[in-house]
């Protein structure tokens, strides 16, 4: 079987040959785009290298590696990737569209959490698929936490929120994960659902963090899917998910440049383990070594 194409292997080609030459700057213009970082992005990285080349009168690939490596290092470390949690009990509304695996992402950040020692509960507010409670209590048992499930099918979702912080402020819950309703089919009705959940939670407790699933593989369609929220939910963090860190990295740049907003959380695998915090000198160390 061939092996599978990455970024770290196409740039390590480039960087080992003698010096650098036009087919130097061909070859990572379109390792950049393979990796999904979009075309501007790609564009802005490849003249202000080749300015810096100029400047500093280099050709020794070495150098275009480490330029390469704080040049990306500067462009994440614009955006604050701080998980904001101080409150207790500290609220997090986890949105996103159908499929880009938002249950599964509540699960493993539960399990992250819970090995820092925090307690968890998890609100089963997205009680219009059964199959997605279903699913949420399996995970929510998985890393250890607890969960409130809607009392009946079809339960007003700002219902579940609410006995979601009134369980956690009886047992002294340190944190909530509040799952919601993905459907897109109609804009303002979703956003409107969304509103309400928000406020019925601001009655009881400030909301902590807002995280917008988003599904590494679909690429920059991932994020037009995503624009509802973008504009309504109040979204404060995003959460990558499906991401194969050496191939489609780039998309974690092109997604915080586009909305503005930052990258909170990378899940990369399928295990109950495989999300991390985002560190932005850790992933470019791993994106181009």
């Amino acid at each position: 079987m061939a092996e599978k194409w990455s970024l770290g292997r196409a740039l390590r080609g480039m960087f080992t040959k003698p010096q650098i030459d036009d087919g130097t700057w061909d070859d990572l213009e379109t390792a950049l785009i393979t990796a999904d970082f979009g075309p501007d992005i790609t564009e802005a990285i490849v003249d202000d290298l080749r300015e810096k080349v100029v400047r500093y009168g280099t050709t020794d690939p070495a150098d275009l590696q480490r330029m390469l490596r704080e040049s990306l290092e500067e462009r994440f470390a614009k955006f604050d990737t701080t998980l904001k949690l101080t409150e207790r009990p500290a609220v997090v509304l986890v949105v996103g569209v159908n499929g880009v695996g938002k249950t599964t992402t509540i699960g493993k950040f539960a399990n992250f959490l819970r090995r820092y020692g925090r307690s968890i509960v998890v609100g089963a507010a997205d009680t219009f698929r059964a199959a997605a409670v279903d699913q949420l209590a399996t995970w929510a048992e998985r890393s250890g936490a607890a969960i409130v499930r809607p009392e009946k099918e079809g339960q007003d979702p700002a219902s579940v929120a609410f006995q979601t912080i009134d369980y956690a402020k009886a047992n002294g819950t340190e944190i909530v994960l509040v799952d919601t309703a993905g459907r897109l089919h109609t804009k303002a009705g979703l956003m409107d659902e969304l509103t309400k959940v928000r406020r019925v939670i601001e009655k009881q407790a400030p909301i902590s963090e807002v995280l917008l699933v988003l599904d590494a593989t679909t690429g920059q369609n991932g994020v037009m899917q995503a624009e509802a929220f973008l504009e309504h939910a109040g979204v404060t963090g995003l959460v990558i998910s499906k991401l194969d860190g050496s191939a489609k990295g780039g998309f974690v740049l092109a997604v915080q440049e586009r909305t503005g907003i930052p990258v909170k959380l990378v899940g990369q695998g399928e295990g109950l383990g495989d999300i991390t915090g985002f560190t932005p000198h850790v992933f470019v160390e791993q994106l181009v070594s």
